[in-house]
């Protein structure tokens, strides 16, 4: 297991669709496990693989309540609405306003390739929104919402 280095802001891989994952190898295996200490090493609650400059459709989350790994992840279901400040290991030290849905379904598989359902509220809805995102090559400040003045 291995530290990678996080692609910041301007890598233009950050803007590109990642390739669906059609069989799970030892290299894949790999990098779960390095985006995983990766994301853990920068103090963050996801990453997903074009952060760290592969371009297949993986993503980490863990807000606090253990580690999910997602291949291929896709939403299915969203409902209400949350908006709150959203950072990004990509844009060290910045953040912005953004709205996402309160609650989020999403389909999946793990590391043996089995499909699952993932639902989660709040941190774990805005994590899931966030880290797909990514996968499409769409970066939270494309989402974020003018800073209201006080």
């Amino acid at each position: 297991m291995a530290i990678r280095n996080i692609r910041i802001s301007t890598d233009e891989v950050l803007r590109k669709t990642c390739k669906p994952i059609k069989e799970i190898t030892p290299n894949l295996l790999t990098l779960l496990d390095d985006m995983a200490d990766t994301m853990y090493e920068a103090n963050g609650v996801g990453l997903a693989a074009p952060q760290v400059g592969i371009l297949k459709r993986a993503v980490v989350i863990d807000i606090g309540e253990g580690l999910v790994e997602l291949l291929n992840p896709v939403i299915l279901e969203t409902s209400g609405s949350q908006t709150d400040e959203e950072g990004c290991l990509s844009f060290p030290g910045k953040s912005a306003p953004v709205e996402r849905p309160y609650y989020v379904k999403a389909k999946a598989m793990d590391r043996e390739g089995n499909e699952f359902i993932i639902e989660g509220e709040e941190l774990m809805a805005r994590a899931l929104c966030h880290e797909i995102d990514h996968l499409d090559g769409i970066l939270y400040i494309d989402k974020a919402l003018p800073r209201e003045e006080a």
